[in-house]
């Protein structure tokens, strides 16, 4: 239907999984687990200047000698899965594959785990075996390492930009600002992780962040048309994608905003009214589609 249509779905793969998933349940031997099924080490990411103790995800984390021993198999028909479903899959916590954080169970904190080595490469090279091609975005958010770059452009993979990132620090070599950009990138206004851009306008961004982002695109930018000067960011990028969220497209705020990390409740509630699709957002988003020469 959406083929039919030219419109081609991305999908999500999470690097992680619940301990209560069935997965878990029935592949025991893929993750570091005792013989009652309790995890012996959890997932999580170390302290850094944001969180002095890090952060504890707790997840059971992967078994990958056991993996490698039977060709990261169950891997592999995971994102066969993926691309059956998909044209284009997002690789959550791309940098996993390099090396992951592993904190012993029990632990309050990250503080105490360590970096324990991915299976890189190999896990890649069999499904490109298998499926052909790696039709994958790596999320490469966060700290990345020289590894993980390397890794991302050896497969040729995308990477991520995200337009809220751009406009704190150093503004002239941040790596989200469009000047930055590299065409084997996919650039986003924000994620489902992010506030919209007119909720990060209004709530978020510092005094500082909003003089930056004015300077950037020559003028002063009230609320209501922020959500438009982003949209021409992400378009006029060299990127060879660009991802807009609806929510951004219509410039809706903080209410409509998708998902708050790390909050058990609220989440993935939002749905959009037929009477906020009106002409004129969908004039203005045709406009810069063409304009820029995405259409």
């Amino acid at each position: 239907y959406c083929h039919r249509r030219g419109i081609r779905l991305v999908g999500d793969l999470p690097f992680y999984l619940d301990h209560h998933s069935t997965d878990v349940w029935v592949h025991r031997g893929f993750f570091k687990l005792d013989k009652e099924g309790r995890p012996l080490f959890v997932s999580g990411v170390p302290p850094d200047y944001f969180s002095p103790t890090g952060q504890l995800w707790g997840h059971p984390v992967y078994n990958w000698k056991r993996m490698e021993e039977k060709g990261y198999e169950w891997w592999v028909r995971r994102m066969e899965h993926a691309q059956r479903m998909f044209d284009l899959v997002r690789v959550d916590h791309f940098r996993g594959f390099v090396a992951h954080w592993e904190v012993p169970a029990g632990e309050k904190t990250a503080e105490r785990g360590k970096w324990v080595e991915g299976p890189g490469e190999e896990l890649f090279k069999e499904t490109r075996r298998r499926l052909g091609f790696l039709p994958f975005i790596a999320e490469d958010l966060g700290t990345i390492t020289e590894e993980v770059v390397e890794l991302r452009e050896k497969l040729g993979l995308p990477g991520m930009k995200v337009l809220q990132f751009a406009f704190g620090g150093d503004l002239p070599s941040n790596p989200h600002a469009p000047h930055n950009h590299a065409k084997d990138c996919v650039v986003y206004t924000g994620t489902h992780d992010n506030n919209t851009v007119r909720g990060w306008f209004e709530e978020e961004a510092t005094p500082e962040v909003k003089k930056r982002f004015f300077r950037y695109v020559g003028r002063e930018v009230r609320a209501e048309e922020v959500h438009v000067e982003f949209m021409r960011l992400a378009l006029g990028s060299v990127a060879e994608l660009a991802i807009l969220p609806l929510q951004d497209v219509l410039g809706l705020g903080k209410e409509a905003r998708m998902n708050v990390p790390g909050r058990a409740e609220g989440n993935w509630e939002w749905r959009v009214e037929p009477w906020r699709l009106t002409v004129e957002a969908v004039e203005r988003l045709a406009e810069l589609t063409e304009l820029y020469g995405r259409a």
